[in-house]
């Protein structure tokens, strides 16, 4: 799963802002070349249920975005089923190669909502070094920071923390009685070796990746045997030991399908990546009850809830927009439209 390489927003005091307008618009120029330019519409039809149409929202035009992994993609489905039923036109643009092409979609008018993580946003976007280890805090300052530099609006943020961790398989946990990153830190530097470690590219060079994570740990990253592999393989990597080690996503319903064990970050070094509803701060204003659908939406986001949904795509091999569509009729908040 790819959060985001990097920032294309503009920092005070940092890189001078020409410079970064000019990175704004390559990334635009790619996304529209990708053909987000107008969307599709909306995969599958709902009716109201307790989102209600909406005075504000009628006939109102909005497009949804979100990145390319399944999480996003259903995450995107099910705003586009709340602001269905609440009367809007919807346009769907989910399933964007990358976490820089949807930003920039965002900031350029091309998206008008979707969810987003509150530590991609600060590490990623905002560039800040350190993350904020209070969630409703986290929250906040993301917030702020965001609609004063940025013309976004977040709300809503939603239980789950889809953030990263380390994980083994229960034959490994029993041989080396390795349950936290503090252990794992212990194995690294009296037996490198036997820390063997599978991660995606982009977990091995982030700053709230594995470097940042050995640095916060107190070993040296360059003396672990790494694989690199794609963020899918490196769950069955685990589960049939071909790495001791593997880089995950707390909420993948795999890490339960394959009874993976998740290291404890025991030093709290990962930030919180609770998702949020995230518009553009005009949006936001002109249809102040987008807020208002979305918060019980978002409030029953729990982990539990978006690991179900999870597992239903990547190992039951669902569709994602059956699966959002299904869990907000069980919600009640829409009832199933005739396709």
């Amino acid at each position: 799963m790819i959060r985001g390489t990097g920032g294309v927003t503009r920092r005070i005091g940092s890189t001078p802002r020409v410079a970064v307008l000019a990175v704004i618009a390559a990334l635009v120029s790619i996304v529209a070349a990708c053909g987000l330019q107008s969307g599709s519409a909306v995969p599958l039809a709902v009716g109201s249920g307790s989102i209600t149409p909406q005075d504000d929202l009628k006939g109102a035009k909005i497009t949804v975005g979100s990145k390319d992994f399944t999480e996003q993609i259903i995450l995107g489905y099910i705003l586009e089923f709340a602001l269905s039923a609440a009367g809007a036109d919807v346009r769907d643009l989910t399933n964007i190669s990358g976490s820089q092409s949807v930003r920039a979609a965002m900031e350029s008018g091309q998206v008008d909502i979707t969810y987003e993580y509150t530590g991609t946003a600060w590490i990623t976007y905002l560039k800040h070094e350190k993350p904020i280890t209070d969630p409703a805090e986290q929250f906040a300052a993301v917030a702020a920071e965001d609609r004063e530099h940025h013309g976004l609006t977040w709300v809503n943020p939603a239980p789950l923390n889809n953030t990263y961790a380390l994980a083994t398989n229960q034959a490994t946990l029993t041989r080396t009685g390795i349950r936290t990153l503090s252990q794992y830190a212990d194995l690294v530097r009296r037996d490198p070796g036997a820390a063997a470690t599978c991660l995606e590219t982009e977990f091995r060079s982030r700053r709230d990746g594995f470097p940042g994570m050995a640095q916060a740990y107190g070993f040296d990253a360059g003396s672990v045997p790494i694989k690199i592999l794609q963020s899918g393989i490196i769950y069955q990597a685990i589960a049939n030991g071909n790495c001791n080690f593997g880089e995950v996503f707390t909420t993948d319903g795999r890490i339960k399908a394959l009874n993976l064990a998740l290291l404890e970050d025991d030093k709290k070094f990962f930030p919180n990546y609770n998702a949020a509803v995230v518009m553009r701060t005009s949006i936001a204003k002109k249809y102040p009850s987008i807020a208002k659908i979305t918060k019980p939406v978002s409030d029953a986001l729990t982990i539990q809830a978006i690991t179900e949904l999870n597992r239903q795509v990547d190992v039951d091999g669902r569709e994602p927009a059956d699966v959002a569509r299904d869990w907000m009729v069980s919600k009640g908040f829409v009832t199933k439209g005739d396709d």
